[in-house]
């Protein structure tokens, strides 16, 4: 029964995050925000609900491993999430039309993302008002960093070029019919969805990963990070289709940035201790992986000419690989 109700919880997840980026797409079109803006907060935020979630019940049952664990993994499957995209659209080359704005988002994670690594490797269980004070610095770091992000000059949007034979998307339903108070109100009925869909997707994962065994470092950074991750797939599926890069990407960027502040919000309802101290060394090895990959990320976008399409793809391989090895290695060091 198990699996039932975690294929149901899958496909209500799919149809919702579908719904979430149309909507996103509306309200970057009709209003002032664009999509780098409406994916990096907007699209970010809701598709993150899941993670919020599952951190949060993990924390509360004593299981810091899943909380930790689901945190880190989902940022580095959402890197695989991108990476996967841009090899299927791989004649559009997506990160050649992203917005340099992107460096903003992405410099911000890569960041929250060492801060991480080093409370892991040092394992400082100091508290400050019962909130362990690495992830005091890491909510604050990331609070002035998107206020930063927020005031700096946006760069132009670039347009997609259409592939040759490329079936565009009809998007005269949703953007030139839909209101945006529309938009703004299916959005926030898509992502309640979402947000309960995943609980059930969690829950059911957790589960499963009982009855084979796994433990809980490797369900978190794995099986579960992955599963909560399924919004963010299908809404950059669904913002690629709509030929919008810069939301697409955003929403990526933004998601992992969020992810970091809800592991250090995660921490305000850990009562022994500050919370990263507490997790498996095992843990390192999807930070360095995610640190790595991230500025994998950072030097494709930067780079606004291949010479072959070969040349193009290869920071992709390299995260898609980097991730099937740093699972391998999580799995082992549990």
């Amino acid at each position: 029964m198990v699996f039932v109700w975690f294929i149901l919880a899958a496909a209500v997840t799919v149809f919702a995050a579908i719904k979430l980026s149309t909507y996103a797409d509306v309200i970057s079109t009709k209003t002032a925000m664009g999509g780098l803006l409406v994916g990096t907060l907007l699209l970010a935020g809701a598709t993150s609900l899941p993670e919020v979630t599952t951190s949060l019940s993990a924390v509360v049952i004593g299981n810091p491993d899943i909380a930790v664990g689901n945190m880190l993994g989902s940022n580095l499957f959402n890197l695989f999430i991108i990476a996967c995209f841009d090899l299927y659209y791989r004649q559009r080359k997506l990160f050649l039309n992203a917005s340099n704005d992107h460096l903003y988002t992405a410099g911000l994670g890569l960041l929250l993302t060492i801060m991480v690594l080093i409370s892991l490797l040092l394992k400082i269980d100091v508290s400050v008002f019962n909130i362990g004070l690495d992830a005091l610095i890491i909510a604050i770091v990331y609070i002035i960093g998107m206020v930063i992000i927020s005031r700096l000059p946006k760069a132009p949007a670039i347009e997609v070029p259409a592939e040759p034979k490329e079936t565009k998307v009809d998007k005269k339903s949703a953007e030139f019919t839909m209101s945006v108070k529309h938009a703004v109100i299916g959005f926030i009925v898509a992502a309640i969805v979402i947000m309960g869909a995943g609980t059930v997707l969690s829950i059911m994962g957790d589960e499963i990963a009982v009855v084979t065994g796994l433990g809980s470092s490797f369900v978190g950074s794995f099986l579960i990070a992955a599963t909560t991750s399924l919004p963010e797939a299908v809404s950059v599926l669904v913002a690629l289709r709509l030929r919008n890069v810069n939301l697409a990407l955003g929403s990526i960027l933004g998601s992992n940035i969020f992810n970091m502040l809800i592991l250090a919000g995660s921490d305000i309802f850990y009562r022994e201790g500050a919370i990263i101290s507490a997790v498996s060394n095992s843990h390192i090895v999807t930070a360095v992986a995610v640190t790595i990959l991230s500025i994998v990320i950072m030097g494709s976008v930067l780079m606004k000419k291949a010479a072959s399409t070969f040349k193009y793809v290869l920071p992709s391989l390299i995260i898609i690989v980097g991730y099937f090895v740093s699972s391998y290695l999580i799995f082992i060091t549990q």
